[in-house]
């Protein structure tokens, strides 16, 4: 028998006495159960019990939950380093392998943007040397939009089926010829020249499908905002290149300069993109194993299999369509490219006509909102991502980036309408295309959430509703001139259109993978 006043040890002892364990004579800080319930303290859920001398670990309900696992860590850094571990996954990111990728992205963006936004400026010279009314402008001016209303769904259909990297490839090196033939087509005839506007069109409308399938398979889920960000700040930055560029190269060169020269510079970028880049992180030959580890844990991507009964599969259009998200996303796309190509293509003539300035102006005020837009988008992404990071909810990250990048615009083409000269007008114009950009890290990302195995077509789908719209808003906008001499009440029911978008994408959108095949 043990003396008395010493406490009992937690492990067993060699030989059990058989005698019960003596109690020490210490009081126990903790209020037994009865006297703490008769204090009003609510009794312990579980409490400790001894078996031979050993506590009974708690029920399961009770123990506290485990850690998530962590990422790996950067080759060379301790796991408690803090904020050297910080800076060296920050240094690991910019010197990646998929940075590379997003960067390639953002150049191939930027030059379908440039491609594109060329006749937003030479429309202007073009429709004093034709006598085009503005009505035919905006004909001229939509005919990209009848090749882009063509390919989405086919584009995005091959994209889930050969992967991103080849279909890039061959849009890019299609929309660059396109591009440089345009002066000869435009000297043969007005039909051929809308006939390289359509081709233009057509291939550039598998851009965006190929860079979101690149992103799914490239980039962990807690960083794909940020590289959407990075490549659509290339496309914004293709924006202000075409508008600053074009005037300067027209100058010197001939109103179709500026189409040569972006053509050619496309035929450069598919000679780097083939050699360069690969179509999944584990077909890279320079990749690093800790990189290869970060991208694929937690990833379910499957490799594109050609041939294989799978991915011949054709994709259930009608289950796609009769889920709210997908409408969510339909609708988001559509008021999305509403107003991106109506203030692409008009705010050029905007200036001149409203505010009187002249063409190289004009250029100027347009562009400056398109780098607000990429610095903004990228801004956006940074901060979707560090929102998920830190515990909020996917589902909910997506509707506040996809509302400020509704209401705020909305807001904002108010605040233009009412603009007085032609600076405070540009202010307006930046604010409103600026906070565009956040839907990038709503709906946009959006399409790879909630059904990655048909994010191509379904992004083909929200992008043929979205040029649709991109259409009418387009041609409704020259058409609302002629008849009513001004953009303004044009620009307030755009802002109203705004406003309806995000009521519909606040309900029924979601960040939560949707179930298309009916398997759960």
């Amino acid at each position: 028998m043990m003396p008395s006043g010493q406490l009992l040890p937690l492990t067993r002892p060699p030989p059990p006495p058989p005698a019960p364990p003596v109690l020490s004579s210490r009081r126990s800080r903790r209020l037994p159960p009865a006297r703490a319930h008769a204090r009003g303290l609510p009794p312990p859920l579980w409490r400790a019990h001894r078996l031979h001398d050993r506590f009974l670990h708690p029920p399961p309900q009770f123990r506290a939950p485990a850690r998530a696992p962590r990422p790996p860590t950067p080759p060379g850094v301790s796991a408690a380093g803090g904020g050297e571990a910080q800076a060296a996954a920050v240094a690991e990111f910019v010197t990646s392998e998929r940075v590379k990728v997003a960067a390639m992205l953002g150049l191939a963006l930027a030059l379908c943007n440039a491609d594109r936004v060329v006749m937003s400026v030479a429309i202007v010279p073009l429709s004093q040397a034709y006598g085009w009314t503005p009505s035919f402008a905006g004909v001229v001016q939509s005919s990209f939009l009848w090749g882009y209303l063509m390919s989405p769904i086919i584009g995005g259909a091959l994209v889930d089926y050969y992967g991103g990297k080849r279909v890039m490839a061959y849009g890019v090196a299609l929309w660059s010829l396109a591009t440089f033939l345009s002066p000869w087509a435009a000297g043969r005839s007005i039909w051929l020249f809308l006939f390289t506007r359509v081709l233009l069109g057509i291939a550039e409308g598998v851009a965006l499908p190929s860079m979101n399938n690149m992103v799914l398979r490239w980039f962990p889920h807690t960083e794909r905002s940020s590289a959407v960000g990075i490549a659509m700040a290339g496309f914004q930055l293709g924006n202000t290149i075409g508008l600053l560029l074009s005037p300067i190269i027209m100058s010197r060169t001939g109103i179709f300069g500026p189409f040569v020269i972006f053509g050619l510079f496309g035929f450069l970028w598919v000679l780097v993109w083939i050699p360069a880049i690969s179509g999944t992180p584990g077909e890279h030959a320079q990749i690093s194993a800790y990189e290869l580890e970060n991208i694929t844990k937690g990833q379910k991507l499957v490799k594109p299999q050609i041939g294989s009964a799978k991915t011949k599969k054709v994709p259930p259009f009608s289950k796609l369509l009769s889920k709210w998200p997908t409408w969510a996303l339909i609708s988001a796309n559509a008021m999305h490219s509403w107003g991106y190509f109506v203030i692409l293509s008009w705010m050029p003539v905007y200036f001149k006509t409203i505010y009187h300035v002249n063409l190289r102006d004009a250029a100027w005020f347009s562009a400056l909102p398109w780098v607000m837009m990429a610095v903004l988008g990228y801004v956006a992404g940074l901060v979707s991502d560090m929102l998920i990071r830190n515990g909020t909810n996917i589902t909910l990250t997506r509707k506040i980036m996809q509302s400020i990048g509704f209401l705020g615009p909305g807001i904002a083409l108010l605040g233009l309408n009412a603009a007085k000269s032609p600076i405070i007008a540009s202010a307006w114009l930046t604010v409103a295309v600026g906070l565009k950009s956040f839907g990038h890290s709503g709906f946009l990302v959006n399409l790879q959430e909630i059904a990655p195995q048909y994010a191509g077509v379904l992004h083909g789908m929200s992008n043929t509703a979205g040029t649709f719209a991109a259409i009418l808003g387009t041609v409704g906008a020259g058409f609302f001139v002629d008849r009513m001499g001004s953009f303004r009440g044009f620009l307030i029911l755009t802002s109203l259109l705004y406003f309806s978008s995000a009521l519909f994408w606040d309900i029924f959108a979601t960040g939560e993978r949707v179930d298309f095949d009916g398997t759960g």
